[in-house]
């Protein structure tokens, strides 16, 4: 027999998301209670089982929960950072949301605490430990905030086939090596392998040694266009080529090679059309450094490997014997459709900030506080994001974003949250440093987003014109 219980919200998953909506939900909403149920045995998602060297793409000051900041706010003096925000690792991150959860939420006397449970129904929760089985009542909201699936490579085998005879490891492993091994290959395109093949190199691991297996070339985003004000060098000169190379475009393809000549965005080789982009971010150190990597393997993805043969869809090779395999595979957020976000008694988690989840999820609460009955208003205000896999897909995607800007301008109180979060990163990029030509740039923000708005619709419909030729 199902325990009932009945908080006003049940949240489905205590990681990034479900952490950062519950946050902004108790701060907007004093009376509220709420029950998170996660399967994990603390909060933090993904984070909790990520690789020992993972650390954000982008700065610490705009990620984690409204309430409470992230790391000092300091800019890196050293490494591959420097210069800018710097980034939290792994273990600063759970550290980061045990503390918001016993700290903040527990003490609230309004939150209650699931960990080691499934979500097993609707409405329906079960101890991993105990199999002990709850309920809520009807008139709890459920939030899914799982819906994104993020996945990293700890989460299961990859989808390819191993001989019993091949070393292969996730990046968790690197951390525990036991030896040296006769060559290493990386599996994967993405961030993960980025940091990865890093890592190998700082360890001083010839890049000779090293082989990446590349089934999609992909686009990177530049750190530095991505920071505050404190560390933008001249942010004025950051903003007129964000425009630039925007409004000189005229498909996905294009506007990506004036970011890249702008510096704004990268691919490990000029003469290689990539064909994915996941919205990674890098320095240009980190880019300097994987490149020194030079033989990349670009033949499709895996099929099967074995101790003497690699088998992908487009050929085969014979590997360096004793070769150590690292999985980077994982698609971190895979393609997910979109679907409303209010629904009944039912709130799905979707992205409705360009590449800012945490910043989306508070927003989401803060809204469902504000409009808190009319599904049909809130709904209207937050359209979600469709997934990224290509080029083309970050067009449609910024558009969907830009558009929701536009209506959130229109209300006051939403305009007021966003300027009091923590989590809000300028829209635009930071502005001009002179107080006057600030001014200026801020009072321009709506006409700015509205021309881009037309622009993006220009390119959206380019890029599905040439994609119904192909």
């Amino acid at each position: 027999m199902a325990e009932t219980i009945s908080p006003d919200y049940l949240v489905v998953g205590a990681g990034a998301a479900g952490m950062a909506f519950v946050d902004t939900l108790i701060s907007s909403n004093i009376k509220a209670t709420v029950a998170i149920v996660d399967s994990y045995s603390r909060p933090g998602g993904h984070w909790t089982i990520a690789y020992p060297h993972v650390t954000l793409h982008q700065p610490s000051k705009v990620y984690g929960v409204d309430s409470r900041k992230l790391g000092d706010e300091k800019i890196d003096q050293i490494g591959m950072n420097k210069g800018f925000l710097e980034l939290a690792t792994g273990d600063e991150i759970v550290a980061y949301y045990s503390r918001v959860m016993k700290s903040t939420f527990l003490p609230s006397g309004r939150v209650a605490y699931y960990p080691l449970h499934n979500y097993t129904n609707e409405g329906e929760f079960e101890s991993i430990a105990t199999r002990k089985r709850y309920q809520v009542g009807p008139n709890t909201r459920i939030v899914d905030a799982t819906y994104s699936k993020t996945t990293v490579p700890a989460m299961g085998p990859p989808s390819y086939e191993v001989s019993d005879q091949v070393n292969l490891v996730t990046p968790n492993a690197l951390a525990t090596l036991k030896r040296p091994y006769g060559a290493y290959t990386l599996v994967g395109a993405g961030k993960t392998a980025v940091d990865a093949c890093v890592w190998l190199l700082s360890q001083g691991i010839p890049p000779q040694q090293i082989s990446w297996i590349m089934p999609r070339d992909s686009w990177f985003l530049e750190r530095g266009t991505l920071q505050a004000p404190e560390s933008t060098p001249n942010p004025e000169q950051q903003l007129k080529e964000k425009a630039d190379a925007l409004m000189g475009a005229t498909t996905s393809d294009e506007l990506f090679l004036r970011m890249e000549a702008y510096g704004h965005a990268h691919r490990v080789n000029k003469s290689v059309k990539p064909a994915m982009i996941k919205a990674a971010i890098v320095s240009k150190p980190e880019l300097e450094e994987i490149k020194r990597v030079e033989n990349i393997i670009r033949q499709g993805r895996v099929k099967r490997i074995d101790s003497d043969k690699v088998t992908l869809e487009q050929g085969t090779y014979r590997p360096v014997p004793d070769t150590l395999y690292i999985d980077c595979t994982a698609t971190g957020y895979p393609y997910r459709p979109v679907v409303p976000i209010w629904k009944g008694r039912h709130i799905t988690i979707q992205m409705v900030k360009f590449v800012q989840p945490t910043s989306s999820a508070a927003l989401l609460a803060h809204v469902e506080a504000t409009y808190n009955s009319d599904e049909e208003k809130k709904n209207e205000l937050c359209k979600p994001l469709p997934s990224m896999s290509k080029p083309a897909d970050w067009s449609t995607t910024l558009l969907v974003s830009m558009q929701n800007r536009l209506r959130w301008i229109e209300e006051p109180k939403i305009t007021a949250w966003l300027e009091k979060s923590r989590l809000e990163a300028p829209v635009l990029g930071p502005p001009p440093r002179d107080p006057e030509e600030a001014a200026k740039h801020n009072a321009s923000i709506p006409h700015q987003i509205r021309a881009m708005c037309d622009k993006l619709e220009e390119i959206v419909r380019n890029d599905t014109a040439i994609a119904a030729t192909v």
